[in-house]
């Protein structure tokens, strides 16, 4: 099986977004570059339900030639279609709709404040698309790269979340702790107590420490694939 390994680790990162019950029935998408320009990725197919997914069924695209991609759905071929072919830095790139990160994204300021250590891993580190003009098809795609430029995070008013990086593992673990911080968020807001705020230097020198934990998106992928491989072997089939 071509790419192999990378198709294991979508599948995986697929498997367990389920699990976390961050899916959205059988719609959003996870992608990965095979090729040193980025434009030919693997993705996961349409009409397959993110629990049941297997290596073997992640679809090859060409980003310049999408159109000749087969069983894969047409906001995926054009969301992360754009992403690839225009920002060969993101390697990977993960859409959802997560309950937390969408309720984020309806809010006029979706920006989360520095409230804890999670919230501060994303301290000016997050781009935000207020121009939604529909489901990311066609030119909607298009400028979203241009808007991402260079974060990692991008949250797609009205919409929900994008995730662009250099591998399957970080893009899991920001898109992850991302959805726990808005999570955190939310919550706190419907108490309606004030909240406590970080000051710019603590929020600033805590998101740096997140930056230097080296290595912390592939650890937490490879539990994911040992808990996977005990109860869900036919993943990596």
């Amino acid at each position: 099986m071509e790419h192999a390994e990378a198709r294991r680790d979508l599948a995986a990162a697929l498997r367990w977004c389920a699990r976390l019950g961050l899916n959205e029935g059988i719609a959003n998408h996870f992608s990965v570059a095979v090729n040193p320009a980025g434009t030919r990725f693997l993705v996961n197919p349409v009409g397959r339900y993110w629990s049941r997914v297997k290596a073997s069924d992640m679809v090859e695209v060409d980003a310049e030639h999408p159109e000749e991609a087969e069983g894969v759905d047409r906001t995926a071929l054009d969301i992360h279609g754009a992403l690839h072919r225009q920002l060969p830095r993101a390697r990977c790139v993960m859409h959802l709709h997560s309950k937390y990160a969408t309720v984020l994204s309806t809010f006029a300021d979706p920006i989360i404040p520095p409230i804890d250590q999670n919230t501060m891993r994303f301290y000016n580190r997050v781009a935000v698309d207020g121009g939604f003009d529909g489901m990311g098809i066609g030119e909607e795609a298009e400028r979203l790269p241009s808007t991402l430029a260079n974060h990692g995070i991008l949250i797609m008013g009205q919409h929900g979340i994008l995730v662009a990086g250099r591998s399957v593992g970080q893009c899991f673990d920001d898109i992850y702790y991302f959805e726990r911080a808005a999570e955190t968020y939310v919550t706190a807001l419907q108490t309606g107590q004030k909240l406590v705020t970080a000051t710019h230097e603590v929020a600033e020198k805590t998101a740096r420490q997140w930056e230097e934990y080296e290595g912390g998106g592939e650890l937490h992928l490879a539990a994911i694939r040992e808990v996977l491989d005990a109860e869900e072997p036919d993943y990596r089939d």
